[in-house]
């Protein structure tokens, strides 16, 4: 009798645990419709969740809507932040740079060209992805506003302007191929020397 009090009286759960399972299987399958072709737009919660195999109502326990979901999906897909040593200006920006348009995972050569239209169209797009190189573009401007500081580089740089100079190069060749002849490794370092011969402190 007084085990089945002491069980009566054991608090219960709350609900069903979540499952990392479920939620690996629902990111897999957005990358994946991504990858074959599907824009934003068309992207359905009920395709999803048809190619997770799972129902609607166990992707809306995890996310509040498509947007919620595609910017954890997207951010997988860019992978984990650089993390900058702090020893060197330099080094930390041919991190950085090297990190622009990198990805492990071979299904963002497909799903990243075709998002530039989608966010050049959608205000929400826009946001969307700004929202995922935000931390990116900040961890750049701490290492470039550190070199301002120690007196590595001119008191009077254009943070942003040099991020654009930094970013640009290795954003277009990672995308399009710009040139195929340049050495994909040792581009970062050859894009940061060079922008760091304009802005050294003099």
């Amino acid at each position: 009798m007084s085990d089945m009090t002491s069980a009566a009286e054991a608090p219960r759960s709350p609900g069903r645990p979540r499952s990392s399972r479920a939620d690996e299987a629902i990111v897999e399958a957005t990358l994946d419709l991504l990858a074959e072709g599907s824009t934003i737009e068309a992207l359905s919660i009920e395709a999803i969740a048809a190619r997770a195999g799972v129902g609607k109502a166990t992707i809306y326990r995890r996310w509040p809507g498509k947007d919620a979901l595609l910017l954890d999906a997207l951010r997988r897909l860019k992978g984990v932040l650089p993390n900058p040593a702090g020893h060197s200006v330099r080094d930390d920006l041919v991190l950085l740079v090297g990190a622009v348009g990198h990805n492990i995972d071979p299904r963002a050569a497909k799903i990243m060209p075709c998002l530039v239209p989608e966010v050049n169209r959608s205000p929400d797009h826009f946001r969307l992805y700004q929202n995922i190189i935000a931390p990116r573009r900040q961890l750049m401007r701490e290492v470039l506003r550190r070199g301002v500081r120690l007196g590595e580089l001119r008191a009077d740089l254009d943070i942003e302007v040099a991020m654009a100079l930094l970013t640009g190069p290795m954003l277009m060749q990672r995308m399009l191929r710009w040139h195929p002849e340049l050495d994909d490794v040792l581009l970062p370092d050859r894009i940061v020397d060079g922008v760091l011969d304009g802005i050294r402190a003099r």
